[in-house]
């Protein structure tokens, strides 16, 4: 059988602010997003049986059964499919690597079977609608309240994740002020990198402060990011523990990631290009 791939990248959310709570308990939030060039890979194939093996470094502790996105995401196409997983990404990290993956076996499914995805994925998770557009926006609601945020500059980046995994569900337990400001009406557009970076500085990741609470080695990455040489800017993604610097170009980047590597030979490091075709 015929096998296809895909690739599912890093989700940063280079804002997060958590602007209320509904009824049912679900958050509100107003979020930047944009992906990296780093990610997980996905061969797919149709068979008979069910099936995923999952590989590569970060493949620990990832689930193979049904509880695993990817196996339900083929389900909610309605096939069967005999899936390998490339783990590339930390688990449970905050960097949306279940979700991107999830999205990632939805597009290749599709082309296998040439078959529209269908128009609520929400079954699989929150994020996993701004996963399948794969491109820089801006996330409202519950995170069904996607909008494209056009002509955003590409950002050169540092991602680390310390090795701590984090429940999202515990992080938004722990975050006390549940009803904070949103962003501001209108994502600049058309700036330069810096430019845009130094706008970025104004707004927040509200779960940083619960996160780090919950895992103080958040305080030591973010630490050991705003030292390096070019940072401009240091902060969580999504419900932790990972975290991404973001530098005035490529060169200072990789430097950065040398560096960093030296130090911290334990964590996960690498440098990257977020919104890399915007």
């Amino acid at each position: 059988m015929t096998a296809a791939e895909g690739f599912a990248p890093a989700k940063i959310n280079l804002t997060l602010h958590i602007t209320g709570q509904r009824d049912d308990g679900m958050h509100l939030l107003d979020s930047l997003v944009m992906f990296a060039d780093v990610g997980d890979h996905l061969t797919v194939a149709l068979s008979d049986t069910p099936r995923l093996s999952v590989t590569g470094p970060m493949a620990r502790g990832v689930p193979e059964d049904e509880s695993n996105l990817v196996l339900r995401a083929a389900q909610l196409m309605g096939v069967s499919a005999d899936i390998t997983l490339d783990k590339q990404l930390p688990h449970a990290a905050g960097v949306g690597g279940g979700s991107s993956d999830a999205a990632a076996t939805l597009r290749v499914l599709s082309r296998l079977i040439d078959t529209p995805i269908p128009d609520d994925v929400t079954p699989l998770g929150a994020d996993v609608p701004i996963c399948l557009g794969n491109g820089a926006a801006r996330m409202q609601g519950i995170g069904e309240k996607i909008v494209a945020a056009h002509d955003l500059p590409c950002l050169h980046a540092v991602l680390i994740n310390p090795g701590v995994p984090m429940r999202t569900f515990d992080v938004f337990a722990a975050l006390v002020q549940k009803n904070n400001t949103p962003m501001p009406g209108e994502v600049p557009a058309n700036l330069g990198a810096i430019e845009f970076i130094d706008w970025l500085r104004g707004m927040r990741n509200d779960l940083e402060y619960p996160a780090i609470a919950m895992a103080p080695a958040i305080s030591q990455v973010l630490g050991a990011l705003s030292v390096t040489a070019g940072c401009r800017l240091a902060r969580m993604t999504g419900s932790g523990s990972s975290c991404f610097g973001l530098y005035t170009g490529e060169e200072t980047a990789r430097a950065a990631e040398g560096r960093l590597k030296e130090e911290n030979p334990g964590w996960w490091i690498t440098a990257t290009r977020l919104n890399a075709h915007p």
